[in-house]
């Protein structure tokens, strides 16, 4: 297995002296052993000084000694928690890859989404799908709805685009995912470079979801306040702002004793069209995977926790599924699309700023509070006569 291993290397004995001696050299990290690791070589030994200072002088030396031939990471090993220093040749981290067909992919996805959009605010059609090419001129009634839920989807993946500008990171087309519940589980958003730390990708992973919740929280208040105008209100049962902490709340504080189990009232369409896009944002920061909140968990507590962090996730959707479709479909995408693991970050030690740390947690949490169920009755004079 040995020999197997270092005929694999592709980086001389020569090459990994000067990387050894003069790249790393003692000021920044001193190796004291190397050995055969995914087609480049792995260094043990001790990191001097400021992590994120050290690698700055690191790769400084080895483009200066190499060019762009390789690509160094710092990066915690696993087994001892201690720091570890990979070099890779680029064309193995950094392979060419088209775009023509995932663009196509990506739009014959975007289609069906914008269709399923439309199809889950005309529930006429969705009780009977097979009516649906018989009767086109239906789905003009669920384009309100799709707009408002498809601008709080666009948003945030433009907040993903400009946060990854700034940082100089390269993203994928976007591919949007249909759902038959929702109208669509979001964007699915490919890292197609080298991010350069935990910072970086905390930023981006980040600027989605706050560009989503805060134009869906937005919305959401306004359906509230806005009383519905004639023949623009839905009707609905009380019984669905049980599904969502945060929608049961702020429905309990604003509409008050109107608010009363079995007793329906009249809404302003804002309000669901608004949640189902709070919703949307609020898969997407599940921790878990490549999603935008597994890459925070990642940012924020290193690849060890978030890892853990992520498996008791999936297993605590994997029950949720027993009773939400929702979750079952999410569980499943989650497992054969988005488990990661998350590519290798060039320096993976430095941990983000407290602010951005605080603002990770922030979404983390809100995104319970959306997924999470509203237990309280609206009307606690019910409780002798109400069966919740």
């Amino acid at each position: 297995m040995q020999q197997q291993l270092e005929e694999a290397v592709s980086i001389p004995k020569a090459t990994v002296d000067i990387l050894k001696d003069q790249v790393f050299s003692f000021d920044t990290f001193f190796v004291t052993s190397h050995e055969p690791y995914e087609g480049g070589i792995l260094f043990k030994g001790n990191l001097r000084g400021v992590p994120a200072k050290s690698f700055e002088k690191i790769t400084t030396r080895l483009e200066n000694k190499f060019g762009d031939e390789f690509k160094v990471f710092l990066l915690i090993n696993p087994e001892d928690e201690k720091p570890v220093a990979v070099v890779v040749p680029k064309q193995t981290v950094e392979p060419a890859t088209g775009s023509v067909p995932e663009w196509a992919a990506a739009g014959a996805f975007g289609v069906v989404t914008i269709f399923t959009l439309l199809l889950r605010n005309v529930p006429v059609l969705q009780d009977n799908l097979l009516s649906t090419f018989d009767n086109l001129e239906l789905l003009k009634d669920g384009l309100p709805g799709a707009l408002v839920t498809g601008l709080i989807v666009g948003v945030h993946e433009i907040g993903h685009i400009l946060a990854a500008k700034d940082a100089g990171v390269k993203l994928s087309v976007p591919y949007f995912v249909p759902s038959w519940q929702i109208g669509s589980f979001g964007g699915i958003t490919r890292i197609v470079n080298i991010v350069r730390n935990r910072g970086d990708l905390l930023k981006v992973a980040a600027a989605g979801p706050v560009a989503g919740f805060s134009l869906g929280f937005g919305l959401l208040l306004l359906g509230f306040t806005l009383p519905p105008s004639d023949g623009l209100g839905i009707i609905v049962d009380p019984a669905v702002f049980h599904q969502s902490f945060l929608l049961g709340g702020l429905a309990k504080l604003i509409l008050g004793d109107v608010l009363k189990e079995g007793t329906q009232l009249s809404i302003n369409p804002l309000v669901l069209w608004a949640w189902a896009g709070l919703l949307i944002n609020a898969i997407n920061s599940i921790p878990a995977g490549e999603l935008d909140g597994g890459r925070i968990a990642l940012a924020m507590w290193g690849r060890k926790v978030s890892s853990r962090l992520g498996s008791v996730t999936i297993a605590l959707l994997g029950l949720s599924s027993l009773f939400s479709d929702v979750a079952f479909y999410w569980a499943v995408l989650i497992f054969f699309l988005q488990r990661g693991p998350i590519a290798p970050l060039s320096e993976e030690i430095t941990e983000p700023e407290n602010i951005y740390i605080g603002l990770g947690v922030a979404i983390l949490f809100l995104g319970l509070l959306v997924c999470l169920p509203y237990p309280f009755l609206f009307d606690p004079s019910q409780v002798t006569d109400f069966d919740f």
